[in-house]
């Protein structure tokens, strides 16, 4: 796991070593084990590295392949390329590492074809110095960043936003996005392939991009489908499929252990691990208030799985003082506040590991949401006509028949909308006038082509997995690598992915949340021993957002201009923290986006701290 800096010209001038390596030094958290910087007549590349495979030099990069044609700069971890290094005859490798594997390939193999046979979390970025073309990629699920940026002098790439908006090239032209701006209030971070910057993007799941001059061609060549030919889930395949993902994951030349919390999700991967290497150790942060704490129920997991357990205390006031301190992970505007217990995990979990298993990507392959359930549950009303259905469900609330405000929406997709957006639609508008949504987002929510209740549901997995999972992705990418530790998610391997997507949960199933993976858990696990409803680690935001961090917000958005002011109305959103304040709503999640911004902006030196 590791951060990498490129710079491709198109006919213009590198700027210096000096300034290259300043921008470089902005990733140095996510690889400080080595540096190293290669140049070519029209490109350089730059490379942190965070070494977990092949510890020796042999590992670093940027490298080149055996025939010196590529350059490659590879941030992430690629689970078979062993296997790879098998079918295709590899000898002579100079190094025990996947990159060695990878470069290998691309002597033998289309650049195109290389990517498409990977399986693992990865971005990646090589440099063709025969034809002088650049190609780029990213893994199928967004696991990894990849941000690049376009310019008349050529093309900036880089595992941070900050990278490619800091580098001579877009500092004098930076210039805001009105809709994106829109979209991050509304969601809370920047949805693939937009930014907030003009002629800045960022790498979709799945997606190569080939550039050769002035001409670049983008292409998706991993992407899951919005529809599917499903079949019911087989318990025996589901476990064969996990146990196989588990398995890759688990090489590693330095400490890897696995989170377990007393949920679903991470005690399954810690019990399919425990299979495969005895040695395996679990990691849980122990809360002192009740109301959060699983650690109860993950002793109890550790003791069956027989699994070495670190149990780490940790209290709200720890949490409080790192609030700052956490919104430099984040080069990029994030507005998720689970960031926060996110990053002090991470944080402790890196003093005894340098990689840990996680169980991220379990909710959305197996509608572990309950908003899925209930948007399918509610989505006869869209059938009545609106006028209709809002005076029926005025009755039917007023009779106590009923308890729901869906009715009330112009459609399915307003209501789906507004189960993922944190700032209501009516004061979005009122600050941001006519500015619309992204086309992007608007083709991310589009429901009208699904007719059919088993269509939905699956439009429901493929919407969660484009867009409310690349939140979390991002999330724990910035929060665990600002702490110098990688986190690998077996839940999102490619044949695991692809199983998930072609077995659909039985409808009837749906409202018992993630029943196959409970199913699996519940073969190693006495169903007497598991927590009925998770607790999840959190933090009481309103109450803090009123109290503990009142000055802060009042400083940091009331007594100030709002990054970005010229494209929105910021006395709307204002009045809106003002109201919170007073008690008039308690959308704490909502305000938090705002604070969230503005630090963002502090810390990225776009606006003064003042």
């Amino acid at each position: 796991m590791c951060g990498f800096l490129g710079e491709y010209t198109r006919g213009g001038q590198l700027i210096s070593k000096l300034e290259f390596s300043s921008l470089l030094a902005l990733s140095k958290h996510r690889g400080p084990d080595s540096t190293k910087i290669s140049q070519g007549a029209f490109y350089q590349l730059g490379f942190n590295r965070l070494a977990l495979l092949d510890l020796t030099p042999a590992g670093e990069q940027p490298k080149s392949s055996p025939s010196g044609r590529y350059a490659m700069g590879f941030n992430g971890e690629v689970y078979n390329f062993k296997l790879l290094a098998k079918k295709y005859r590899l000898t002579n490798l100079r190094s025990s590492s996947d990159t060695e594997v990878i470069l290998q390939l691309l002597d033998i193999l289309p650049v195109e074809k290389v990517f498409q046979e990977l399986n693992g979390m990865f971005a990646i970025a090589v440099v063709d110095t025969q034809t002088q073309a650049l190609h780029l990629t990213r893994d199928f699920a967004g696991i990894k960043p990849l941000f690049f940026g376009e310019h008349e002098k050529g093309i900036v790439f880089a595992s941070q936003f900050d990278q490619v908006f800091k580098h001579p090239w877009f500092q004098k032209q930076l210039s805001l996005r009105p809709e994106v701006i829109k979209e991050y209030f509304a969601f809370g971070y920047m949805q693939a392939p937009n930014t907030v910057f003009k002629n800045i993007y960022q790498v979709l799941p799945g997606e190569y991009i080939y550039i050769k001059g002035k001409k670049l061609v983008k292409k998706r060549i991993t992407e899951f489908s919005q529809k599917s030919n499903s079949k019911n889930i087989d318990i025996k395949g589901l476990q064969k499929s996990l146990a196989k993902a588990v398995q890759l994951q688990l090489q590693s030349d330095r400490s890897l252990a696995s989170f377990l919390s007393g949920g679903v999700d991470s005690p399954l991967i810690t019990a399919y691990a425990r299979k495969n290497k005895n040695e395996i150790q679990a990691f849980t942060l122990e809360v002192k208030d009740k109301a959060y704490n699983e650690a109860e129920y993950a002793k109890k997991y550790a003791k069956v799985l027989k699994v070495a357990h670190e149990l780490v205390q940790v209290d709200k006031k720890e949490l409080l003082q790192i609030v700052d301190e956490h919104f430099q992970a984040f080069s990029d505007p994030f507005g998720d506040y689970s960031s926060i217990p996110t990053y002090l995990v991470t944080q402790k979990a890196q003093k005894y590991h340098t990689a840990m298993l996680s169980g991220d990507g379990g909710d959305e392959l197996f509608y572990g949401y309950p908003r899925m359930y209930d948007f399918l549950n509610k989505r006869h009303w869209f059938k009545i006509p609106t006028s209709l259905r809002k005076q029926l469900i005025k009755v039917t609330n007023k009779l106590g028949l009923t308890n729901t405000y869906a009715p009330f929406f112009q459609n399915l997709e307003q209501f789906w909308l507004s189960k993922h957006t944190k700032l209501p639609e009516g004061l979005l508008s009122k600050s941001f006038g006519e500015v619309e949504f992204s086309k992007e987002i608007k083709q991310l929510y589009q429901l009208e082509k699904f007719k059919s209740k088993s269509d939905l549901q699956h439009f429901l997995k493929w919407n969660e997995f484009y867009a409310h999972m690349q939140r979390v992705l991002m999330k724990v990418d910035r929060t665990s690598m600002k702490n110098s530790l990688e986190v690998r998610v077996p839940f999102l391997d490619k044949h695991f992915i692809a199983y998930s997507w072609n077995h659909l949960v039985d409808l009837k199933q749906l409202k018992n949340l993630k029943k196959p993976l409970k199913d699996l858990l519940a073969q190693e696990i006495p169903e007497k021993l598991l927590m009925k409803k998770k607790k999840g680690f959190s933090i009481p935001l309103e109450k803090w957002l009123k109290n503990e961090l009142k000055n802060d917000l009042e400083k940091t958005v009331l007594e100030r201009d709002l990054f970005g002011k010229q494209f929105f109305n910021q006395m709307v959103l204002k009045e809106y923290i003002k109201d919170f304040l007073r008690g008039g709503h308690n959308n704490a999640w909502g305000v938090w986006h705002i604070y969230a911004w503005q630090k963002w902006a502090i810390h990225q030196e776009l606006i003064k701290n003042e």
